[in-house]
């Protein structure tokens, strides 16, 4: 089942965890679509959170964050990686979920390069139509542990150290 607006509409603090063993989709440019199970997800809520790109507010670059749940964040990370964020939460309130791991692909950079995701893809609407979209198939959700953030050095201690990072724990991973 297409996840749809309204399940983007919660916030990011209850969607992290929620969006573990559901399917990331991604129409190719040949029209077939790729699916990977999510394991692993990051958190970041609003401008009170000092590890959140809106955190000193809206600006051009995060305005997509802004906007009511259900579309893409895609940035450029070091000037090398695009990075994929699910949106969420009410319009006003800057908040997303950075894809951080599917099956096959452990790390951002590699989930977006395996899936062929760029910044060019940054604001779509998370349906079928925007070519990248979430599936729930009804499988009962994995087990996961709870983690604080990672390459937020940047970030107040408190913001740091918040276990806001799920990971799913029976998946092999080897990260970069």
């Amino acid at each position: 089942m297409l996840l749809m607006a309204a399940d983007f509409a919660r916030p990011a603090t209850e969607l992290a965890s929620w969006l573990l063993g559901k399917w990331l989709c991604r129409r190719l440019p040949d029209g077939s679509v790729l699916r990977r199970r999510i394991t692993e997800t990051e958190c970041y809520f609003g401008e009170e959170d000092t590890a959140c790109h809106a955190h000193k507010g809206r600006t051009p670059r995060t305005d997509a964050l802004y906007q009511q749940g259900g579309i893409t964040y895609v940035y450029l990370c070091y000037g090398i990686h695009s990075l994929l964020n699910l949106v969420t939460g009410m319009e006003g309130h800057p908040e997303a979920v950075l894809i951080r791991g599917v099956e096959g692909y452990a790390g951002p950079g590699r989930v977006t390069k395996g899936m062929g995701i760029t910044c060019a893809d940054n604001r779509l609407p998370l349906t079928e139509e925007g070519g990248i979209w979430v599936e729930d198939d009804g499988t009962p959700p994995p087990a996961y542990t709870a983690l604080p953030r990672v390459g937020i050095d940047y970030a107040k201690k408190e913001d740091r150290e918040r276990p806001w990072r799920y990971l799913v724990l029976t998946e092999k991973r080897e990260t970069v």
